[in-house]
């Protein structure tokens, strides 16, 4: 079978889709099954900071981030290997992005230099993604 310019571009887009999508998923569903743990640590993590006091709704929201990127790249993965498009999958790299913003705004703000320095390489690989995936429209642009 010959690899034509489209299939490879589809490849890449359902590989990045599965590797968004088993990153976030993992992560999400580890602070949804280990809430307890995971806030432990998180107050820990954050108590000698001006995030101390929002460390239950910020966990909310960052684990909501976190399965949704994971659920919708994980089906837009799925949608792009059947040929269906790549839009599920742009909106779960993007969502992607926006929770790695969070993560790492927490980790500036906690003073963990080295923790937001190991974000980098994951939002870099999230915007890569939404520019894989991003609408024909834009193709062009």
């Amino acid at each position: 079978m010959l690899i034509t310019p489209p299939l490879a571009l589809r490849l890449i887009q359902a590989l990045v889709s599965l590797f968004v999508a088993i990153l976030f998923l993992q992560s999400g569903l580890d602070k949804v099954f280990d809430r307890r743990g995971n806030l432990e640590y998180l107050t820990e993590h954050f108590s000698k900071s001006p995030l101390a006091s929002t460390v239950g709704p910020m966990f909310g929201v960052i684990t909501l981030l976190e399965v949704a990127a994971g659920v919708l790249s994980g089906i837009g993965c799925l949608l792009v290997a059947i040929g269906a498009g790549p839009m599920l999958a742009f909106y779960g790299a993007t969502v992607a992005a926006i929770a790695l913003c969070a993560l790492f705004f927490g980790q500036r703000v906690a003073k963990d230099y080295a923790g937001a320095a190991v974000l980098v390489p994951y939002f870099l690989l999230a915007i890569a993604a939404m520019w894989l995936l991003r609408p024909a429209e834009l193709v062009a642009i």
